[in-house]
């Protein structure tokens, strides 16, 4: 009997939970955090090219869906945790509630971090091809540029007359490229679920003491 109580104390319940909170908030945290990045290019760029609003809207979806991975695992471990019996003993061992914790953090801290890549990627990557349809280039060929200072976005080159490169030309391959890297950052937080649900099948069961 004490090595029952010793492996499902009170508190073993708690660290379940806390998987849970940490596979929806960390989860959460990354959507917010690449939505926010993303949705302020795509309302900046969309001043001067409107056209580009619903092409650019694709990192939005794809932070949006990383709060779905957190919600799928936190749905998963909730449902996981027993609860005590009317005699108040409680089943729920250490081990799962551990393994629960680590698979809400795998899910959490993964998807936090494609978040910002997400975001990181979708904000220049947006900008970046908003410039381009406008034909705003870097280099012309007389190899001199000119500082685009208009709308407080200092740093960014204005094309010259006569001889630029085509901007309209290479906005399809700016936005195939960060569509690939969205991909990939993407797949970052799935890896992470993957994972999270492996290590949520690992349980323990004082019941069957």
């Amino acid at each position: 009997m004490a090595d029952v109580v010793y492996q499902c104390p009170s508190y073993a319940a708690s660290l379940g939970y806390m998987g849970v909170v940490a596979s929806v908030t960390l989860s959460n945290m990354g959507s917010a955090m690449g939505t926010w990045k993303s949705g302020v290019s795509i309302v900046h760029t969309g001043i001067k090219h409107p056209s580009s609003v619903m092409k650019n809207v694709i990192p939005i979806v794809m932070a949006g869906v990383l709060g779905i991975y957190g919600l799928i695992v936190g749905v998963i471990l909730g449902q996981s945790i027993d609860a005590p019996t009317n005699d108040q003993y409680n089943t729920y061992s250490v081990y799962s509630g551990l393994a629960h914790l680590c698979a809400g953090l795998c899910t959490g801290l993964s998807g936090l971090a494609a978040g910002m890549c997400i975001g990181i990627v979708g904000d220049y990557g947006i900008r970046a091809v908003g410039y381009r349809a406008s034909n705003i280039t870097i280099f012309s060929q007389s190899g001199k540029s000119k500082i685009h200072t208009d709308g407080g976005d200092k740093g960014l080159m204005e094309d010259a007359e006569g001889g630029d490169l085509s901007g309209s030309e290479d906005q399809n391959k700016l936005f195939v490229g960060m569509l690939i890297m969205l991909i990939f950052s993407e797949a970052l937080a799935l890896y992470g679920m993957i994972i999270a649900l492996i290590v949520s099948q690992n349980s323990y069961s004082c019941a069957a003491e």
